[in-house]
């Protein structure tokens, strides 16, 4: 692939996954796949490209959110101090597992979220 070509994909990666983001749904998860499927970053190496994106992607997404009223306050404190300790527990999992197996283990993960957001049934939320 040329270096016109890669750095072309970069850049539509950079703009979907930062659309992504900004809805809040996961732009994260398919800059993992752009990162190992077309940049050939392995998977350990892309998490940590991925979790220095989110954190400017998340501080521009943030405002806006905040703003409209799509923060659910009482989730807060629970849902960070969970996600804490946690990511630091899977983060030293990370990096002590074989690649292919990291790799395995998200493309599982891709597969059941996909598969549930197919066969939810469509609940509509009125935020107006």
């Amino acid at each position: 692939m040329s270096a016109a070509v890669s750095f072309l994909l970069a850049v539509l990666a950079g703009l979907l996954t930062g659309i992504l983001s900004g809805f809040g749904v996961g732009g994260g998860s398919l800059l993992l796949i752009y990162l190992t499927g077309f940049a050939h970053i392995p998977q350990n190496l892309a998490q940590g490209v991925n979790l220095l994106y989110f954190l400017p992607a998340a501080a521009a997404a943030l405002p806006s959110h905040v703003k409209n009223g799509c923060i659910e306050k009482r989730a807060l404190l629970p849902a960070i101090g969970a996600g804490l300790l946690c990511s630091g527990v899977a983060a030293w999992l990370a990096t002590s597992l074989d690649t292919e197996l990291l790799r395995k283990c998200f493309g599982g993960y891709l597969l059941l979220v996909g598969l549930r957001e197919l066969f939810r049934p469509g609940k509509e939320r009125n935020n107006g």
